[in-house]
């Protein structure tokens, strides 16, 4: 099968697996709040956390990331250019932004990109995720370590993983337009901490 049809099956697949929103999900097992009625609205790890403290928000973190994982991993079997794999992560990730399965109003999509980074370009992932651990530990602000990780993420690739550079630049450039509200809020002094 061409790369380019099979691109688009697994890049489907990849939003289909994106727009399953695992947040929801684990409020309503351990009865909490729906994370969208909580902080920016977000259906994600942060507003999980703010519900119901770091158990609940990990679980929705790795399930968030597992489903930016699995298509990667498809596409790294059917052995698809770093073009194309960069498009199945997007997917994944924009699957995660706008959901099918929630009326298109879904989250920020970080954990789904740091999956999706986990199994494409490892060594930049994880020296991503310690600098937004590291600013998040700092100031606490989780949309302040978002912004920050994903814009160090195309230097981060271009030194270490540069395979993986179009996935981290077209990441880059989706986190930082899913938060324009809050790079307003933060320049305002007005976002709040976790």
């Amino acid at each position: 099968m061409p790369e380019t049809a099979l691109t688009v099956i697994t890049g489907l697949f990849a939003y289909l697996m994106g727009s399953i929103l695992f947040a929801p999900v684990i409020c309503r097992l351990w009865r909490l709040p729906d994370p969208r009625a909580l902080g920016s609205g977000n259906p994600g790890a942060t507003n999980v956390y703010r519900a119901g403290g770091w158990l609940p928000a990990l679980l929705t973190l790795v399930l968030d990331a597992i489903k930016g994982a699995i298509p990667v991993w498809l596409g790294l079997w059917l052995q698809l250019s770093p073009v194309a794999l960069a498009i199945v992560a997007l997917c994944a990730v924009t699957g995660h932004m706008l959901p099918l399965f929630a009326r298109f109003q879904g989250g920020k999509g970080v954990a789904t990109a740091l999956g999706a980074g986990l199994a494409l370009a490892p060594m930049t992932t994880v020296i991503l995720a310690g600098l937004w651990g590291l600013i998040l530990w700092r100031w606490h602000i989780s949309s302040l370590a978002s912004v920050a990780a994903a814009a160090a993420g195309p230097i981060v690739s271009a030194l270490l993983e540069p395979d993986a550079l179009p996935l981290f630049g077209l990441l880059t450039l989706l986190i930082l337009v899913r938060h324009r509200d809050n790079l307003i809020r933060l320049a305002q002094r007005r976002e709040p901490p976790v």
